[in-house]
């Protein structure tokens, strides 16, 4: 079955699920329709309200640009374009406030239950889909991990449906045995409400979020196939709903040309591999992540996304991209920011339309909103049906 096919197929399965009372979040894998890779959907991280709500607003431009969305009872449009939005455990520390404590992950635990239930209300405001999904989590935060399942049961048995979509487990520090071994333990448990397990074999570089990968050895940024196929087998006998983040070279941040050697069609290889070894062959039997997609070339992310990746993080560009708007306001107007009263225009002409953070936190959603949109184009995450 096709990609548009698999869209309708899976719009048809919102829409009834949705019901009377509506959904804002869903999982957009369908595990039971046979994927052939053409596009993906952008993961980008969001700390604040204000990110979320920028991210939301790029979706929304992105659809009423190129295509309709139904969602809900807010708009009758047909579905055809979602976007993750994915917090960090310092991104959900954060999120609730810098003035929490954390020594038992609290905070970050209390910051993400927070920013589920943000999204939840806001995707229903602004008609726009979202897959709402945890990033990162080292066995050294296994806490957060458990703070947050607690509150997708919790939310489950009112709901009939967890708070989050999907949560990742990064245990690539870890022994293939261990990291394995654990991923089946949670996502047994994860299994049973209907939550989304995206695990990491092989080691993403760099340094992100207070784990620093900067000084691992080359050969760990590059998964053998051997070992992608081990994941599938040990995690499809319990549910076909989990996607592997497979490193193929992936660093975290951007660095200058030449310094990171991605190798997306090494991808591809862990598809055939994969295929070879399962009854009747299936064409891309695995749903691969891209992580460290910040700084990528338009021909790396083509050639990922052919070879079945279908979701790719975006971080650091976006993170620059919030800056940029404000870094421009404020070094455009600094003449405005140096006092309440007196500026150029006069000594006693006040300057609250410019210090009023809606004002300069705003132009900073503009140029998010902007890299948003880019990066939906780059994936190809644009007029699907």
């Amino acid at each position: 079955m096709g990609w548009r096919a698999h869209w309708r197929k899976c719009e048809e399965t919102l829409r009834l699920r949705q019901g009377k009372q509506g959904k804002s979040t869903f999982s957009f894998y369908d595990p039971s329709i046979d994927l052939i890779a053409q596009f993906a959907i952008p993961a980008v991280n969001v700390t604040s309200s204000s990110t979320a709500n920028a991210v939301l607003e790029a979706a929304r431009l992105v659809e009423q640009n190129f295509f309709s969305v139904r969602i809900s009872e807010i708009v009758s449009r047909d579905i055809k374009s979602p976007i993750i939005l994915q917090v960090s455990q310092g991104g959900s520390a954060y999120f609730i406030g810098k003035g929490i404590a954390n020594d038992k992950q609290q905070a970050s635990i209390a910051g993400a239950i927070a920013a589920a239930h943000h999204i939840r209300i806001a995707a229903k405001a602004y008609g726009v889909p979202v897959v709402l999904h945890s990033d990162h989590c080292a066995h050294k935060l296994l806490q957060w991990f458990d703070g947050m399942l607690e509150a997708d049961e919790a939310y489950f048995k009112d709901h009939q449906e967890p708070l989050f979509s999907s949560h990742m487990l990064d245990l690539s520090e870890e022994s293939k045995e261990e990291n394995i071994a654990t991923c089946v333990k949670y996502f047994k448990r994860m299994s049973a409400i209907g939550l989304w397990l995206e695990m990491e074999i092989g080691i993403t570089g760099g340094e992100e979020d207070g784990v620093d990968n900067t000084g691992v050895d080359n050969a760990s940024l590059y998964t053998q196939p051997e070992d992608v196929y081990d994941v599938h087998a040990a995690l499809s006998a319990i549910s076909p709903n989990f996607s592997i983040a497979a490193a193929f070279g992936n660093v975290h941040g951007v660095y200058k040309p030449g310094n990171v050697r991605l190798q997306p069609e090494l991808l591809g290889k862990h598809q055939t591999y994969t295929q070879e070894k399962l009854p009747g062959k299936p064409e891309k039997p695995l749903y691969l992540v891209f992580h460290g997609g910040s700084g990528s070339t338009k021909e790396e992310i083509a050639t990922a996304v052919g070879n079945g990746v279908v979701k790719m993080n975006v971080d650091t560009d976006t993170q620059f991209a919030y800056l940029a708007g404000i870094r421009d306001f404020v070094l455009n107007k600094k003449d405005y920011l140096l006092q309440q009263v007196g500026n150029p225009e006069g000594a006693d002409k006040p300057n609250k339309k410019y210090y009023d953070p809606r004002v300069w936190v705003r132009e900073g959603e503009k140029t998010l909103v902007t890299r948003v949109k880019e990066a939906c184009s780059d994936l190809a995450n644009v007029d699907r049906l």
